[in-house]
This record gives structure tokens, C-alpha cells and sequence, in this order.
């Protein structure tokens, strides 16, 4: 093997997975979808084991000493930590990746989000240390968001760039399967321990079961992406397509506009996306009084749906523009946030209806959201630059919706929450007109 194929500082690993794959002689875009979707299933069911675990155990279990309400606010404030610590995440493991390799990073990203995830297992609560178990919590969902941050492989960009031109919005969908997929792995996990525990017993031991099925997937994960990665065609894709780490500040600075844009396209999706997955339980679960089995189901089939609708979403964009798609799936979202979070409040029929509607439009505007302006870097700056995006989407999107929207809702009403959602449709329709704008004046 030349050194023009091998990566900066290349571990035993990463050689020992090139021995493992030399018989590959190349990488199909086929491949690397399945590479991407099994990673982005991994990261989901972790982030939905920790949110449906905020709203059924931490204000139980470490909040106690104050109003159910009260604790589910502070479960979600901790919630929306792993959103802040992702860009340092990001920035940590960047560096890894350029003095030690890909493989390196992969392998310590995926180890400790499975290891942060994994030791919520053994929470203490309240009742046995204190106030440290708030902070263990915290601790461990800011382990959760380092790792989550640093688990940026590239893939997504790599399977988009490899992607026919006239399946460019098809390929663009493959990454969001991972959301409803994680969903439907992660309420299913918990509406059945939910089912055949006593609410003792599911509070004492039975939450924490779930947890522990994090680490056992990660490992498969991790396999997964370091199969494509380290193989010296993942490496020449790379460089042939210049998908490599850049300084971070300096492409903050000098792409800041594409940033930007970037990161408010898709707050409508975002935004959404808490909206019928993070937030409902709470609300039914603080004031409708509903048992949670019976929601996590909805949950669950609404997982199916979203994943129905997201795949709709890549057909549709490859007829009529991945622009098109999310523009139209923003107009539809800000008219359903006009009357569907009211519905939350209308009995069991409007619940389903609130989020069996909901999951459709999310599967159609999250299914195109994924990079809706990566193209718009330089090749040098891209896999950094979409890195960047994606943090500082989601942090502005989805960190504090789920806290937003609660508090909204227990202060004002769920009226409330509809404007909120609207103001990300508008975000997102702002964003792509200025896009189109300044992508007419470079023409």
C-alpha cells in the first residue's frame, strides 16, 4: 500500500480492517447507504432511549423532591446539554481524525457515546446520593453529546456526492432513515417492559434495560463504518472528492454566510421533529394522565409512517427539486402548526391524529434536510463545513425544543406551541429564498 492511500498516523486498526476488506475492489453507493443508515440508526435509538428515559424516569427518579411538571423541565434542561457539548465534540475529534486517522476517531466517538449511554444504566437516584445524581446526569448526557459530535463520519456527504444526478434527492434521504428507525427500536424497548413490569419494578431496575442494549449496537454500528472507512477505496473517495477535515475556525469564518443558511433551512423539520416524538409524551403523560404504553405505541406507528413519508420524500425531490420539497413541506408545516398541537389536547382520537399527521409531514421535510446547502462549500471545506451545520442545526432547531415547548404549553397553552413551530417554518422559508437569492447573483 502507497502512502498516498493511507491515512495520517494510521492505526493497527485501521490497517488491520484494510486486510479485512482487501479483497474489495470497490465501494458502491448501495453500500455506503447501508453503512450510513445502520450508523444514523445507532446514534437515533440512543438519543431516543435518553429523551423517552426524561420523561418516564429522571423526574421520578432524580427529581423527586419537586412537582412532576417542575422535574420533567429540569429532565429536558439536562436534555438539551448533549446539544451544546456537540460542537466540542466536533472540534476534539476533528483533530483525532487528522493525526490519528478515521478509524481512531470512529472507534473512540462510538465507544464513548455507547459507554455514556451505557452508564445511565447504573444512574443513582435520588434517594441514594442526592443531588449528585442530577449531576451525574448531566455528566453523562455531555458524554453523549461529545461522542455524538465526533461520530461524524462524512458518509452522508460521501453517499450524496456519489449519488446519480437524477437520484440525487433519493440518496439525500438515506442518512434521515436513522431518526424513525432509532424511534421505532427505542419505544418498542420500552412499551414492552412498560407491559409486563409493575410501575415499581419498571422504575427500580426495568428503565434501565434499554440502556444497556446501547453498547451491543454501537459495536455493530462501529463495524459497519469502519468496513467502508478503512478501506484504501473509502480513502481514495475521499481524497478524490477532497472530503477532508479543514480548521475548524477558519471555515467558520470564511463559509460563515453557508453556515447560516444552512443551519436555519431546516429549522421547520427540526423543530417538528421534537414536536411529535420528545414532546407529546410529556404533555399526555403530565396532563392527559394516559398511560405511556398506549402512546409509545402511537409513537411506534408513527415511526412507521415517518419512515414511509421519507421515503416518499426522495422520490418526490428527484422529480420536482430537493429545494421544492423542503419549501412546500415548510407551507405545509406552518398551516398544521396553526391547529394540530391543539389537537393534543382533544382526546385520544386528536392525539393519533396529531401525530400520525405529524410524522408525515416530518418524513417529507426531514427526509430532504440532511445538507440542503452543503453543496454550496468549496470541496476543501465541505466535510468540516457540514459538520458545523449539522451541529449548529440542531442546537438552534431541536436542542430546546422539547423545554420550549413544555413550558410554553403549561404557561400559555398549546396555541403556544404552534406559534412555535411556525416561526421554524418561517426560518426555513427565509433561508431558502436568501439561498436561491444569492445562488441567482453568482450565476
Amino acid at each position: 500500500m502507497t502512502a498516498s492511500t493511507t491515512a495520517p498516523d494510521s492505526t493497527s486498526l485501521e490497517r488491520d480492517a484494510r486486510l479485512v476488506n482487501a479483497r474489495e475492489k470497490e465501494i458502491a453507493p448501495g453500500e455506503i447507504a447501508i453503512g450510513v443508515i445502520i450508523g444514523r440508526t445507532s446514534e437515533f435509538f440512543d438519543f431516543f432511549v435518553y429523551a423517552i428515559a426524561s420523561v418516564l424516569v429522571f423526574p421520578k427518579l432524580v427529581f423527586p423532591y419537586v412537582d412532576a411538571l417542575t422535574g420533567t423541565l429540569y429532565s429536558f434542561a439536562i436534555f438539551a446539554l448533549a446539544f451544546l457539548a456537540r460542537p466540542f465534540g466536533t472540534l476534539l475529534f476533528m483533530w483525532v481524525d487528522r493525526v490519528h486517522g478515521r478509524g481512531t476517531k470512529l472507534t473512540i466517538s462510538l465507544f464513548l457515546l455507547g459507554g455514556s449511554t451505557m452508564a445511565l444504566a447504573l444512574l443513582p437516584s435520588y434517594a441514594q446520593v442526592g443531588t449528585l445524581s442530577a449531576v451525574l446526569l448531566a455528566l453523562f448526557r455531555i458524554g453523549q453529546g461529545v461522542a455524538l459530535g465526533g461520530a461524524w463520519d462524512g458518509l452522508p456527504s460521501l453517499l450524496s456526492l456519489n449519488a446519480p444526478e437524477e437520484k440525487r434527492g433519493w440518496y439525500a434521504m438515506i442518512p434521515q432513515l436513522g431518526a424513525p428507525l432509532g424511534l421505532l427500536l427505542a419505544s418498542c424497548l420500552f412499551a414492552y417492559f412498560l407491559a409486563i413490569l409493575s410501575p415499581e419494578d419498571f422504575l427500580s431496575w426495568g428503565w434501565r434495560y434499554p440502556f444497556f442494549v446501547v453498547l451491543a449496537i454501537n459495536v455493530v454500528a462501529l463495524f459497519a463504518r469502519l468496513r467502508l472507512v478503512a478501506t484504501p477505496e473509502f480513502e481514495r473517495l475521499f481524497e478524490s472528492r477532497e472530503l477532508q477535515p479543514s480548521p475548524a475556525f477558519a471555515t467558520m469564518f470564511r463559509e460563515r454566510r453557508t453556515i447560516v443558511l444552512g443551519a436555519f433551512a431546516p429549522l421547520a423539520s427540526f423543530a417538528l421533529f421534537h414536536l411529535v416524538t420528545v414532546f407529546p409524551l410529556s404533555f399526555v403523560t403530565l396532563f392527559a394522565e394516559e398511560e405511556p404504553v398506549r402512546f409509545l405505541g402511537i409513537e411506534a406507528l408513527g415511526a412507521v409512517i415517518g419512515v414511509l413519508a421519507i421515503l416518499a420524500s426522495g422520490v418526490i425531490a428527484d422529480r420536482v427539486g430537493r429545494r421544492a420539497v423542503l419549501g412546500v413541506s415548510a407551507v405545509l408545516i406552518a398551516v398544521y402548526s396553526g391547529f394540530a398541537p391543539r389537537l393534543l389536547g382533544a382526546g385520544q382520537v386528536g392525539e393519533a391524529i396529531y401525530m400520525l399527521g405529524g410524522f408525515a409531514l416530518l418524513g417529507l421535510a426531514f427526509g430532504q434536510s440532511s445538507g440542503a446547502v452543503n453543496s454550496n462549500f468549496p470541496p476543501e471545506s465541505r466535510y468540516t463545513g457540514a459538520a458545523i451545520v449539522a451541529n449548529a442545526a440542531w442546537v438552534i432547531g431541536a436542542g430546546f425544543a422539547p423545554l420550549v415547548a413544555l413550558f410554553l404549553a403549561s404557561r400559555f397553552g398549546l396555541w403556544s406551541v404552534g406559534l412555535y413551530l411556525l416561526s421554524g417554518a418561517i426560518c426555513t422559508l427565509g433561508a431558502l429564498a436568501i439561498n436561491k437569492e444569492f445562488a441567482r447573483r453568482a450565476a
